[in-house]
């Protein structure tokens, strides 16, 4: 009986480390994850700024002639 209790314990003991390990895993995830969103934002609004200011410059372009 206490052999048995004494492995309870153990896998008790187990499974709480483990709990703590995903959890602990699962914070730095999010902070990833928070982290690659946040880059995601900047580049999306870079790559808008850049499509618009290519826009004007095109708008500035001189019509091309047909030399024929």
């Amino acid at each position: 009986m206490i052999d048995e209790l004494n492995a309870l314990e153990n896998k008790v003991v187990q499974v709480a480390t483990l709990c703590h390990a995903l959890r602990a895993e699962n914070n730095q995830l999010k902070q990833r994850l928070a982290t690659a969103e946040n880059d995601k934002k900047g580049l999306s609004e870079r790559i808008e700024s850049a499509r618009s200011r290519l826009e004007q410059l095109a708008r500035q372009l001189p019509e091309a002639k047909a030399t024929l």
